[in-house]
């Protein structure tokens, strides 16, 4: 029993305690809170692979003696392991620029990144192609008993049916020289982010502070997988990456709306001519060049093993020139006044392929011989495939002209009549008396140089394959009529200005395909699988004529790691 004077101090006591208590209160709350954490892996990382792995393997040719100094062969597919390897081998080469080789589907889009960084900063260059290594079986042409205990093999490489897909252009991209060949094939799309979705539990201890819980601790007790999601749209954060990595390695960002326009299952193979507009290659190998060969150098010997030899630049004479004998000199293959000669492929069956093959060199006549086989195509617009060494400036200002004004398409290209030969291989028994003549046209060895550049470049489009392009350079009297030709034509004169210093008005300059794409001499690179003298496809061309078509987003061997 107590009294009123006991109740109110037990009760007063009690809420004093309670009070006390509640200030001291430790809250001990387990929270579980879901987020979704952007990974850098590839999209569908954890699906079942296509290539394994990317392995690095150190390969020279077996033919080659002593000096050798190899490639390193890169195949597989790019994981997040894979700078580390690259890292190793690079150790291993010591300050050896040994070209890479690469072969992959793609892969870890940053684990490509890293690559591409390390290659720039050792100098190396990079190359798009396949290795087959020595005495290993058609079905597994990097087998691994062609492997020594050192990791080095012997092999050589190739380029039909080589590819670098996805990530692997960003790798590929970090070479101070990045060369494919028209049968290796670069592709590119969308890139996958993946987040992987983790619930995390903390332990939290809260006091409250004037009636108000105030956090004093927080405590990670467990994480569990709450699945992945993705996303093919880039981020801020992911574009910067991107734009700011292709812009480190000296390629255009173009090169982004190209990715984003083929999806993750899809591959937008990029054409030669857009590879080399957007700096992802620097040059294409030619016809009896291959990957793993390291780039010429500018002194370097006419028979070293190297790409990117310029041809012994061929002396013209002083332009204008007045006839064929003055283009000829001693050093200059023996050829005659240009020639036109109508003709098809003898293998077609239906709509036969023909074009007008332009041999020789330019004269003041050749005009009129050209404006003559003109008439008799009665309007049909024929591509005009051009093999000169150049000749009479005024003459080739007046070709150029009348093949823009017949809307025809140019290339460079050799005719090879049937039964000829080789070294003449437009022998005059096997001209048709009437009509076109059968032959074949071949991009190889073909060459267009001094002012039969000024009539390649009117075409419309103009198109060359592994042709000699040589630039010629006008004397003080023809600048201004040179310049005004370039107008007509729709070709900027001033980037063409920039490298005329370096041509002699005496000597020709053999230029690469990617300088002429840059200078609009050309305006397009013949596909791996065409030569000369077809018809770029229109887009009413039937499905049966051969012709150059524009390159649209193909399937390739790509897998689900692919990004």
């Amino acid at each position: 029993m107590y009294n009123r004077g006991d109740l109110i101090v037990r009760f007063a006591s009690k809420l004093r305690l309670k009070y006390l208590l509640f200030l001291i209160l430790l809250v001990f709350l387990l929270l579980s809170l879901p987020f979704g954490a952007a990974t850098s892996q590839a999209a569908g990382q954890n699906q079942p692979a296509g290539q394994p792995p990317m392995r690095f393997i150190l390969v020279h040719h077996p033919l080659c003696v002593e000096n050798c100094p190899g490639w390193i062969s890169a195949e597989g597919r790019i994981t997040s392991d894979t700078p580390g390897q690259f890292r190793k081998i690079l150790k291993k080469i010591g300050g050896r620029k040994l070209p890479i080789v690469f072969r992959s589907e793609g892969g870890d889009v940053e684990a490509a990144y890293a690559i591409g960084r390390m290659i720039l900063k050792a100098g190396l260059e990079t190359a798009v192609g396949g290795t087959r290594l020595k005495d290993c079986p058609a079905d597994d042409l990097r087998c691994n008993a062609a492997i020594a205990n050192d990791g080095t093999a012997l092999g050589n490489t190739y380029s039909v049916g080589a590819y670098c897909f996805s990530a692997c252009p960003l790798a590929f991209a970090g070479g101070t020289e990045r060369v494919a060949s028209q049968w290796a094939l670069i592709g590119v799309h969308q890139i996958t982010t993946i987040y992987n979705k983790v619930r995390v539990s903390y332990r939290i201890e809260y006091k409250i502070v004037n009636g108000k819980k105030k956090e004093i601790s927080r405590k990670e007790v467990g994480r569990k997988s709450a699945g992945q999601s993705s996303s093919t749209k880039l981020g801020k954060k992911a574009t910067a990456a991107l734009t700011g990595y292709l812009k480190e390695m000296g390629v255009s960002a173009d090169l982004v709306g190209l990715m984003m326009s083929a999806t993750p299952d899809s591959i937008n193979i990029v054409p030669a001519a857009d590879s080399l507009r957007m700096g992802l290659v620097t040059d294409m190998l030619a016809y009896n060049e291959w990957p793993g060969m390291p780039a010429c150098g500018p002194d370097v010997a006419a028979e070293a093993v190297c790409h990117g030899h310029r041809p012994v630049e061929t002396p013209v004479a002083k332009m204008p020139v007045q006839d064929a004998a003055a283009t000829t000199g001693e050093s200059l293959p023996k050829t005659r006044p240009m020639d036109f000669l109508l003709m098809y492929n003898g293998n077609c069956q239906e709509e036969c392929m023909q074009w007008i093959a332009a041999d020789g060199d330019i004269t003041p006549d050749t005009p009129a011989r050209l404006e003559a086989i003109l008439k008799t195509l009665g309007g049909r617009k024929l591509p005009v495939v051009l093999q000169s060494n150049g000749g009479d400036m005024d003459a080739a200002f007046a070709m150029g002209r009348m093949i823009r004004t017949a809307g025809l398409e140019t290339s460079i290209g050799r005719t090879q009549l049937p039964n000829c030969p080789e070294l003449d291989p437009r022998c005059k028994a096997s001209i048709a008396k009437n009509g076109p003549t059968k032959g074949e046209v071949f991009a190889s060895r073909a060459y267009c140089l001094s002012t039969c550049t000024l009539v390649l470049m009117s075409g419309t489009p103009r198109i060359v394959g592994y042709s000699s392009i040589g630039l010629v350079r006008p004397t003080t009297a023809e600048y201004t009529k040179f310049l005004a030709y370039f107008d007509e034509m729709g070709i900027n004169a001033e980037r063409y200005e920039t490298v005329m210093p370096a041509i002699s008005t005496e000597r020709g300059r053999i230029i690469l395909p990617s300088q002429a794409l840059e200078l609009g001499i050309i305006d397009g690179i013949i596909p791996y699988n065409e030569e000369p003298g077809l018809h770029v496809c229109g887009p009413e061309a039937k499905e049966s004529l051969r012709c150059p078509r524009k390159p649209e987003a193909e399937a390739g061997p790509v897998a689900a790691t692919v990004n």
